[in-house]
């Protein structure tokens, strides 16, 4: 659905309402956990909380995982537009990778911090490519090699773990999606 103002914007709607019944289900835990505390003996005043956030929680849940799994099945990938959207970047997106191999060489997470964003600012003031601004600064190649800046560019070692990742998350039992179909 579009919002109410703007019918051409898509909101994420189911997600929006997922993410705000899980605040009522983490609220609901506090309730639990206080229960926990007896003066004696179990009295009602612990049966007359979970009458309530018992089943209040389970129905939520269920509500909340046939959504997402209705809206996890309607997704599409578009690999032109990822493909776009990575280049619209210059490269700066790979900047974490670059950070942690200059920290795993030695150098400080603060300077190497300092570095990778001194040259992530000027590829995007400047439209600049960023593995080339990498390549060219004096500090990252006293301790980076070429090899190891075009590795933190390459998306197949990026994504090594994308199959296995995937394969814990979609290859178990599949949930049956209800008759609503997709949000």
């Amino acid at each position: 659905k579009g919002s109410s103002a703007m019918p051409h914007k898509r909101n994420p709607i189911g997600c929006e309402q997922i993410t705000g019944l899980a605040r009522l289900l983490r609220a609901n835990c506090v309730a639990a956990f206080e229960n926990i505390a007896l003066w004696h003996e179990r009295d009602i005043s612990h049966s007359s909380v979970e009458r309530v956030i018992l089943p209040d929680s389970f129905i939520a849940l269920d509500h909340m995982l046939r959504r997402l799994t209705r809206i996890v099945a309607g997704m599409v990938v578009h690999p032109d537009r990822m493909r776009a959207n990575l280049e619209q970047s210059r490269g700066v997106v790979f900047s974490g990778t670059v950070l942690l191999e200059l920290a795993r060489k030695g150098v400080s997470r603060e300077q190497a911090y300092e570095w990778v964003q001194r040259n992530a600012m000027r590829s995007y003031e400047e439209g600049l490519d960023f593995k080339q601004l990498l390549l060219a600064d004096a500090d990252i190649m006293r301790v980076l090699t070429p090899k190891d800046i075009n590795d933190a560019f390459d998306l197949k070692i990026q994504l090594r773990h994308v199959d296995e990742i995937f394969d814990r998350a979609f290859n178990s039992e599949r949930v049956a999606v209800g008759p609503r179909g997709a949000d």
